[in-house]
């Protein structure tokens, strides 16, 4: 296992880069430590594969460095680097038994006959693939064939790294949340370094311990899913994580304060208006954080009201702007016109995009 530190990383496609856009990623530095779980998270796009393949010595960074512990890996090949990768859609061997493909790896490196049986056995055992051990590969679905690439990523105990490219893409949805679970009980039991990329937000914070947010070749935020919910260090964050993401509402800085089409967002203190003076002005507030006032507050209009189950979503309307918010299951919600408060600790403020301390 190993620390894997990103030290000031950028890297382009195209010879040299002059512009911002000439960058599939932008400078980053990243310290993960030994035996994590972390989750690339992002839309497709954004550089997660990229930032995942020049880890994995895939790639070469155009500026930069990548350590393993305190090893220059940069220009080591993906071998020196000892890591295993599983990719998004299956790699198997058609005409070799479920048990040859997962034994694979570890017949490569010499390891003894019964180590092999032993850990073959126990993955098998993990991904539910017992039963068809002995079967070609190639009579699988595609789910079962996938669960063969997972098993061979986690077969291996010697690697620095197991990395996870969207690996769930081909899996039933109910099969995503068995795999999922299966995959963080094994991280809690032998504690290796792992790495998920993902664009779906349920699958990076069920996984991860932390998650690392990207768009557009930039990491916008590092945290737990906790942080990334309840404290959004920028807006994209906000709009990306939570169903429904977070509301942004366009502010003005007014007399000291801050105002939303003329209301005074009365929880947002002076010393923060004061630190968002001279860019874009939001307010971001997610919907779980508004709530239904008896009277005062912000004056909306009642719109669509869509049952989610255990809450319900209803879309408010302040001049034109929708505000939504998440109702608890048996309470009442308004009808016609309502007033709304703001949760004091949960209203951020935003400047260009960015959280206002």
């Amino acid at each position: 296992m190993a620390r894997i530190t990103i030290d000031r990383l950028r890297h382009a496609y195209g010879a040299a880069p002059q512009k911002p856009e000439d960058w599939a990623l932008k400078e980053m530095s990243l310290e993960w430590e030994d035996g994590g779980a972390y989750a690339l998270l992002g839309p497709s796009g954004c550089g997660k594969t990229t930032l995942l393949n020049l880890i994995s010595g895939l790639l070469h960074p155009t500026e930069g460095r990548i350590l393993f512990d305190d090893r220059d890996v940069s220009n080591a090949s993906p071998e020196d680097r000892n890591i295993a990768q599983v990719f998004q859609f299956p790699v198997i061997y058609d005409t070799m038994t479920v048990y040859d493909n997962l034994a694979f790896p570890l017949r490569n490196r010499k390891v003894a006959p019964d180590e092999i049986d032993r850990r073959v056995r126990e993955i098998a055992g993990m991904l539910d693939l017992e039963a068809s051990l002995m079967n070609r590969a190639s009579g699988l679905t595609a789910d079962g064939k996938q669960k063969i690439s997972l098993g061979r990523g986690l077969v291996r105990s010697d690697v620095n790294v197991i990395m996870f490219d969207e690996p769930l893409t081909v899996i039933d949805p109910h099969l995503k949340w068995v795999l999922r679970s299966k995959l963080k009980e094994l991280h809690h039991r032998v504690k290796r370094t792992m790495i998920y990329v993902t664009h779906d937000q349920t699958e990076a914070l069920t996984f991860a311990d932390r998650v690392v947010v990207m768009n557009n070749g930039e990491v916008v935020q590092v945290g737990t899913p906790i942080e990334l919910f309840e404290r959004p260090a920028h807006t994209f964050v906000g709009h990306f994580i939570g169903s429904p993401g977070m509301n942004v509402l366009p502010a003005a800085l007014e007399n000291g304060g801050v105002s939303f089409m003329g209301s005074r967002i009365e929880v947002i203190e002076q010393d923060r208006a004061e630190a968002a003076v001279g860019g874009r002005v939001e307010v971001g507030i997610r919907p779980e954080f508004v709530s239904f006032a008896g009277h005062g507050g912000l004056a909306v209009d009642i719109g669509k009201v869509t049952d989610a189950g255990r809450f319900r979503i209803v879309e408010a309307r302040h001049q034109g702007h929708l505000i939504r918010v998440l109702v608890p299951e048996g309470m009442a919600v308004p009808a016609g016109g309502a007033h709304l408060r703001f949760d004091r600790q949960h209203t951020h403020l935003y400047r260009d995009g960015w959280l206002v301390a």
